[in-house]
């Protein structure tokens, strides 16, 4: 009984509230694949803007960064509008489907109406959770960087304001004007970017005169004669923990072939259509079967205590002299780095050289991160409709059947149980490994980033191959879109 009040009282809060939050209407007649190329291009283009435009109030940089461990994966930037990048918007995305996956939220998916609602909930909720970061984090670490009440509150209100354009940019073009995903084109940009600087950063590293990217550095060094110190280059003084290094650009390619090998690992199980007679197709199972939403989960806990650890420590513990504080964190003053208690055992090195002065850390960190994203697929797996009971139930809905077996949700069930469970814990540990020794050894935009890029290139790749078909044989998309 509560359920269906609880329910109730859903739809009825969000039909209440959708006529005052305005949308990106979808197009009215057919968009080109050119057009769509456009106008994400244009929604990349804005993004971008936003994170060379700082923001206004604060005179000072804050203490810490509380985001530094997540700045690739949310596509932030330090100091500027995009401050918190996509983070919000992928935490109500994740929340929403988390309700979704557990049927908490009662909605039958194949209703345009609760598909509507559930649209309109999720951006209810992505606006909830906007002004709760915002107001957090805005108090947080820049109460202390900004002159007066004024000031900060201007600032939260930027940060408010920024986290909402990127909501309609990313509306716009999932609502059918952009091609994909406006936070996938966003993380992939992000983590390009990091690479592209990596590479070819003209700046040189701060408080000191060599020059921070890999080929500048390489061209001045073979200059000089010493084009041997790019192999390895050593960690310089703090703060710049580490640099881009020829041994760091192998790795770096080495764990992009590596993951684009693992993406095309999969069981194919042939299905055919029980409406168009002689339709007949695969269905695959990844070896990463959850793809990277598991190691997003892991980075946000991870990147959350972080924060938590940060404000302790500086509130109770700033000169590391409280035991009990230095069980759980010790921190540098300078850099405001780890160094000891248990969060320092829980991050990466992140350089050749701190992996080889503390193997025991490295070691650690690589069994931490690989056991919680293992653990983080299977959950996502039960709770975000990815189960073999939600994929034999979403096939038969689909009008399709397993050649060789009855059509009934148990039957494919069974079969979908022989793969599901075994691939999803041997995916969350390849995916687990690839990002925790990525990050060991300073891979350029991090071990994460990289994973997550080569996930997004793949899925865009396939959408590009599927534009095509629509274009050249749209009786056959028409076929694919329906079956």
């Amino acid at each position: 009984m509560s359920s269906i009040q609880n329910d109730g009282l859903f739809r009825t809060v969000v039909k209440t509230l959708s006529p005052f939050i305005p949308q990106v209407e979808k197009p009215k007649k057919k968009i080109t694949l050119t057009n769509k190329l456009i106008w994400t291009g244009i929604a990349l283009l804005v993004y971008l803007v936003m994170g060379q435009v700082p923001l206004f109030g604060v005179n000072v940089d804050p203490a810490t960064d509380p985001l530094a461990f997540a700045r690739v994966i949310f596509a932030a930037q330090q100091r500027t509008l995009l401050e918190l990048g996509i983070g919000p918007i992928v935490t109500a995305g994740l929340l929403m489907q988390l309700l979704k996956g557990s049927d908490i939220l009662k909605l039958n998916f194949r209703d345009p109406n609760d598909r509507s609602l559930f649209t309109s909930a999720t951006k209810i909720v992505t606006i909830i959770v906007i002004v709760a970061e915002t107001l957090l984090y805005g108090i947080s670490v820049y109460g202390g960087a900004t002159p007066s009440g004024y000031h900060l509150t201007v600032l939260i209100a930027q940060l408010t304001a920024a986290c909402i354009v990127i909501m309609y940019l990313d509306e716009l073009v999932q609502k059918g004007w952009g091609l994909g995903s406006g936070i996938s084109v966003f993380i992939m940009a992000g983590v390009a970017q990091a690479i592209l600087w990596s590479l070819f950063n003209p700046l040189p590293i701060p408080n000191g005169e060599e020059l921070s990217g890999l080929i500048p550095f390489m061209i001045t060094s073979g200059m000089e004669g010493h084009i041997g110190d790019s192999v390895l280059r050593s960690a310089p003084p703090a703060p710049v923990p580490n640099m881009p290094s020829l041994f760091a650009l192998g790795i770096t390619a080495g764990i992009l072939a590596l993951l684009v090998y693992v993406q095309g690992i999969h069981v194919d199980i042939p299905i055919v259509s029980t409406r168009y007679r002689g339709f007949t197709a695969t269905y695959p199972i990844k070896l990463l079967y959850t793809s990277n939403i598991p190691v997003i989960l892991a980075s946000a806990l991870m990147a959350n205590a972080l924060f938590i650890g940060q404000m302790v420590w500086i509130n109770y513990n700033p000169n590391n002299d409280n035991p009990a504080f230095n069980l759980i964190a010790q921190y540098d003053a300078e850099t405001q780095n780890p160094t000891g208690g248990l969060f320092y055992y829980v991050t990466a090195p992140r350089s050749f050289e701190a992996t080889v002065a503390d193997p025991v850390r490295a070691i650690v960190y690589v069994l931490f991160l690989t056991t919680i994203v293992t653990i983080f697929g299977r959950l996502w797996v039960e709770l975000g409709g990815l189960s073999a009971k939600a994929a034999a139930k979403n096939l038969l809905d689909a009008d399709v059947q397993v050649p060789g077996f009855r059509r009934s949700e148990s039957s494919v069930e069974s079969l979908l149980n022989r793969y599901i469970p075994s691939v999803t814990i041997i995916g969350g540990v390849i995916i687990g490994l690839l990002a925790s020794v990525s990050d060991l050894f300073s891979v350029f935009g991090t071990g994460i980033g990289l994973l997550l890029m080569v996930d997004i290139l793949v899925n865009y790749y396939n959408l590009l191959v599927r534009e095509q078909v629509d274009v050249h044989m749209p009786k056959l998309a028409s076929l694919l879109g329906r079956s």
